[in-house]
């Protein structure tokens, strides 16, 4: 586990700030009031954070696994006086986290799924195929990269990888080209991965990037993403107070599918019957849906904002339940064939 600090003040160079994506919703649906506490795990730039503090006397726990936001939410701790702060954290961890402020439960949960804005942003930080820049895609500090990946993994692995989380149907492919390129030099960077999967794939006019759906695949593996979203889910689960309220904004079809599955299991009050056996009882419903299915942006954002196009809003209210917890693998986080990328990635 990386080590959890906790950031109250400091200086350090901010992030350069970003829209946050369906902010009006997602404070719409988080209700907050004065006293509560919430948990954005998801800090990014705080916008989220800020607008939660904006709308009511409360608190604020920001997590974030990326030192760089943390560092760059100093100056946002100092502007709200003690009502905000800031832990490096993954939002996996949130239970401990809290723990550590001496804080028993919450009034709110907020996750922002995927790779920031910032991130994709910064060269250096080997997200985007777009700038050169080290083959990294680390949230955190710690772990392998994705330049490690690149080079260690069998090409079988990595076509797992590609076709799982990438959902690239020409993954072996992209995979056996990764294998052999390696052989004549090590791929290092962005941009020489990039064109690799380009040769292979080639450029369709009007279509996404040929390294999109590679990239997404290596930064999910990298951090762990889909595992650690639902034993989010889970943690957020253990710790709401029964009324309080769960937000989740998603970005693709895998992450929406884990928060979708998670939900509808935990809002259920009937297991699926037939003539041939009734609906059995299933354990109390620990979530009520507050979202008819899947929210989306509205036309003003995604024309001002293109980040937010495939934005997914999804929020539930705690019940009185017990919480149930569960094997993340059950609710969509998908089994890799690859043992360093199945255990404790923590």
């Amino acid at each position: 586990m990386s080590s959890r600090k906790e950031r109250p003040r400091g200086g350090g160079e901010p992030y350069d700030r970003h829209r946050p994506v369906m902010l009006a919703e997602v404070v719409a649906a988080l209700q907050p009031q004065d006293g509560e506490v919430f948990l954005d795990g998801t800090f990014g730039a705080g916008g989220y954070s800020r607008g939660i503090l904006e709308a009511a006397d409360c608190t604020v726990i920001g997590l974030d696994r990326d030192p760089t936001a943390i560092a760059g939410g100093f100056d946002m701790v100092s502007e709200f006086k003690g009502r905000l702060t800031l832990v490096e954290e993954r939002f996996s961890e949130l239970s401990g986290a809290i723990d550590d402020l001496g804080v028993a439960a919450l009034d709110g949960v907020v996750l922002d799924v995927g790779v920031s804005s910032m991130q994709l942003d910064r060269a250096e930080r080997g997200f985007s195929f777009r700038n050169e820049g080290p083959l990294d895609m680390r949230m955190g500090g710690d772990g392998p990269t994705a330049a490690d990946l690149v080079a260690t993994l069998e090409d079988k692995e990595l076509a797992a990888i590609l076709r799982t989380l990438g959902e690239e149907r020409r993954a072996g492919a992209i995979a056996r080209a990764i294998c052999a390129e390696r052989e004549k030099e090590p791929i290092l960077d962005t941009l020489r991965l990039a064109r690799i999967v380009e040769r292979v794939l080639g450029q369709a006019p009007n279509a996404i990037h040929p390294a999109t759906r590679t990239f997404q695949a290596l930064r999910i593996a990298v951090n762990d993403e889909l595992r650690q979203l639902a034993l989010a889910l889970f943690a957020a689960e253990r710790r709401l107070k029964p009324g309080g309220r769960l937000v989740v904004v998603s970005f693709h079809s895998l992450e929406d599918r884990i928060v979708k599955t998670f939900l509808a299991d935990r809002t259920r009050t009937l297991s699926g019957g037939s003539r041939h056996a009734p609906a059995a009882p299933v354990p109390p419903a620990t979530f009520e849906a507050m979202t008819r299915g899947v929210e989306k942006p509205g036309d003003a954002e995604t024309a001002t904002n293109p980040r937010a196009r495939s934005a997914r809003l999804r929020a539930a209210l705690r019940t009185a339940a017990p919480a149930r917890g569960g094997d993340p693998f059950a609710f969509g986080a998908p089994r890799l064939p690859i043992p360093s990328l199945m255990g404790d990635a923590s």
